[in-house]
């Protein structure tokens, strides 16, 4: 196991994605005492990236000690700098900032760097910087405006980095996780079905003989969740789709139709007018994701009151969500319902969320280890608060059906164009109207955006170049066939600086 310790940066899980791409499982904890860290025994331990600054007094730094433990260390842009500090180098405020894809040079022999180019692009993303190493340390790479973009005690096996491998915009990346695994002598031999063995061994230990109601989306992420408490509590699970009226045309009875084939207690509920009447009047997004939030959590307590003495309320949060939500020290960039969305009081016993350190790919590995059919592990993902943050302003019956009637021939076209790489695409109504001409007269109508994304854990994403022949049929087809739409724009911005959704 390769320990990772968390300063509450944004890609933080995503280094532990990145060795158990290597086959060895790797564990994300806060900086933890030196008892802890050294109950877990790991055989390595990566340091994160995070938005303080080491020389504060308020500065959160890893326990001394962890230099003493005899494993590779190493740490990453936060990470290098406190390793730095704590080992009698210098830190300080960089004179010129880096922000993303720099080219960086290797300049000395490391184990680290083994079978990496010489020169290649890493993605930068500091404002201090380590002006002299510690002793012992020798500096292994550089860039224009960091002369220490690496450095290492080889004969320690102390390893520091200035810039992000873990994101796929460092090109090398994924070797220097490979080398560092080698250099921690790993044995690769964790899969994803090891995942899902221990977890529904940790969900029936923990729940026993305790009732369990499962917010059920249809989605590939709450599905898996479904999955995993199947196996573990049986017929004490109770699955819970709510249809609050903002999902995707005719989504609702497909649902309803999976879902009445498998061998669980499943229940429907149409909340459509319910979360309407919540949403009457709200512009602000993160207003409008809150109340969606917690509409969901009275169904469910509602529910559970019918069904009795439910103690756990279970949910497909992965870790996209948690991270934009808002984890420990990071930024909130928007609350996802099941995260930073859900209210104050919770009136379950504990809230369990069994995928809440996988991304969305290991998700879907997780469902094929479970035997989940294909055409559910593969489906598009969706929002939990649906197309109530497709619409940008106030969520109004009119403007759900128009974003509806769009949706559903965008995602049809892509069908038969027969498109099959893209990860997440749909259609979103924008709060611009505009003037257009249809039939010699004058409209003057909304604009619809469609988005479509490639991405492998929906932390970062690009936009999808699809075809203009594809896009101009959706196009004509959208004006033509959609009350209340004369315009059609297609977003081409990446993740980031965009999310993927639109709120």
């Amino acid at each position: 196991m390769i320990l990772v310790l968390d300063f509450g940066g944004q890609y933080n899980q995503l280094i532990a994605r990145r060795v158990r791409e290597n086959n060895v499982y790797c564990e994300v904890h806060t900086a933890l005492d030196m008892e802890k860290i050294r109950a877990l025994k790991p055989e390595g331990i990566i340091l994160t990236g995070g938005p303080q600054s080491v020389y504060k007094e308020d500065s959160l730094l890893p326990p001394i000690e962890i230099f003493n433990l005899n494993v590779p260390i190493l740490g990453i842009c936060y990470g290098a700098q406190a390793m730095a500090k704590i080992l009698g180098g210098e830190v300080n405020p960089a004179s010129v900032s880096e922000y993303g894809k720099t080219e960086v040079e290797i300049v000395g022999a490391s184990k680290l760097f083994a079978n990496v180019e010489k020169k290649s692009v890493a993605w930068m993303s500091h404002t201090d910087r380590i002006f002299s190493a510690p002793e012992g340390f020798v500096v292994t790479a550089s860039t224009k405006n960091c002369p220490i973009a690496a450095m290492e005690d080889g004969t320690k096996n102390f390893y520091a980095v200035q810039f992000h491998p873990e994101v796929v915009h460092t090109v090398e990346g994924m070797k220097i996780f490979s080398n560092f695994v080698d250099i921690c002598g790993c044995k690769r031999d964790w899969k994803m079905s090891s995942f899902v063995v221990d977890t529904i061994a940790k969900l029936k230990k923990k729940i026993g003989g305790g009732k369990v109601l499962c917010a059920l989306s249809g989605g590939v992420d709450s599905s898996v969740a479904a999955g995993l408490l199947s196996k573990a509590v049986g017929k004490n699970l109770t699955c819970v789709f709510v249809d609050h009226g903002l999902l995707r045309k005719n989504e609702a009875a497909e649902v309803e139709a999976v879902f009445k084939n498998f061998d669980l207690n499943f229940i429907k509920i149409d909340a459509g007018e319910r979360f309407l009447n919540k949403l009457r009047g709200v512009i602000e997004p993160e207003r409008k994701r809150k109340i969606i939030g917690e509409e969901f959590i009275r169904v469910f307590e509602e529910v559970s009151k019918k069904i009795g003495a439910v103690d756990y309320l279970v949910q497909g949060t992965i870790y996209p969500d948690v991270i934009e939500s808002g984890l420990g020290k990071s930024a909130v960039i928007k609350s996802h319902h099941n995260v930073g969305g859900l209210p104050d009081f919770v009136d379950f016993k504990e809230i369990v969320e069994p995928l809440r350190l996988l991304f969305k790919d290991e998700v879907r590995q997780a469902g094929r280890e479970l035997g989940l059919p294909e055409n559910l592990v593969n489906r598009q993902p969706f929002p939990g608060p649906g197309l109530g943050i497709r619409i940008i302003g106030e969520v109004t019956a009119e403007k759900i059906k128009i974003v509806q009637d769009a949706d559903a021939i965008y995602r049809e076209e892509i069908f038969k164009a027969g498109i099959k790489n893209l990860s997440q695409y749909f259609a979103a109504l924008t709060n611009m109207r505009s003037v257009g001409v249809m039939g010699d007269g004058r409209t003057y109508d909304y604009a619809i955006a469609l988005r479509a994304v490639l991405t492998s854990d929906f932390m970062t994403a690009e936009a999808a170049q699809i075809s203009w022949e594809v896009l101009n049929v959706v196009a004509s087809r959208i004006v033509n066939e959609v009350k209340g739409v004369n315009r059609v724009l297609y977003d081409c911005t990446s993740k980031p600086p965009a999310t993927i959704e639109f709120e």
